[in-house]
């Protein structure tokens, strides 16, 4: 994979560069927000390992900013903050896993690995229900035949609805299979994914694809 590692710690930076680069990865680097988040925009990366506190800004914007200019590609967080809301956070900006510092580098390559899979099309195959299609090869979505931008976390959630329709979704499964973490029972970011994936589609169609089903989880209708 090309990847670009956007850390401000000289350490941190060269020992994630290090690991990656032994494991057959092309990497570039950034130490600030700013030459990171136009390098982000500019080039093209199979992955973006962000950390979240940067000399000139933070990681939370540098996110936000690239999902703004329609950058999908993942999106790894690294920080040494622990507390949830952090983690909330920064899946709220479109980010897709969040690692705590320090780790272990096996873990980080688990992780990366859990991504790609996550993020991976499978062939050239085509989800359609109703005025909804997904491309998995270009990873495009066209709702009532007008193309859709969705982040990265959106449109794998959609797909894995797409995947898994007419059956009752718990949270728990979002969390583990489109995530990949354990959900948290005082978060409300699944919740919070949901409804930007329905304002999406609902700015194209009258169809309310996705159900919410009280104390079970959410179900997707395709008739």
């Amino acid at each position: 994979m090309n990847i670009l590692v956007i850390e401000d710690d000289p350490s941190v930076r060269t020992l994630v560069k290090a690991v990656l680069e032994h494991n057959g990865n092309s990497v570039s680097t950034a130490d600030n927000a700013t030459d990171g988040e136009s390098t982000a925009i500019k080039d093209d990366y199979d992955m973006i390992i962000l950390d979240l506190g940067l000399p000139d800004g933070d990681g939370y914007e540098v996110c936000k900013n690239i999902r703004g200019k329609n950058v999908t590609t993942p999106v790894l967080i690294l920080s040494g903050e622990q507390e949830t809301d952090v983690k909330v956070k920064c899946l709220k900006v479109g980010a897709d896993d969040y690692l705590t510092k320090p780790f272990n580098t096996e873990e980080l390559i688990a992780r990366m690995d859990a991504i790609k899979r996550r993020s991976e099309s499978s062939g050239d195959q085509q989800l359609v229900c109703g005025e909804l299609k997904v491309d998995m090869l270009k990873r495009e979505v066209t709702v009532n035949g007008e193309k859709t931008s969705l982040t990265n976390n959106e449109f794998n959630l959609l797909v894995y609805f797409m995947k898994n329709r007419n059956r009752v979704i718990s949270q728990e499964e979002l969390a583990e299979k489109v995530w990949d973490i354990h959900f948290d029972t005082q978060t409300n970011y699944i919740n919070v994914y949901i409804s930007y994936l329905r304002k999406k589609i609902r700015e194209h169609t009258d169809v309310d694809y996705v159900e919410t089903i009280r104390k079970k989880g959410f179900l997707f209708r395709c008739e």
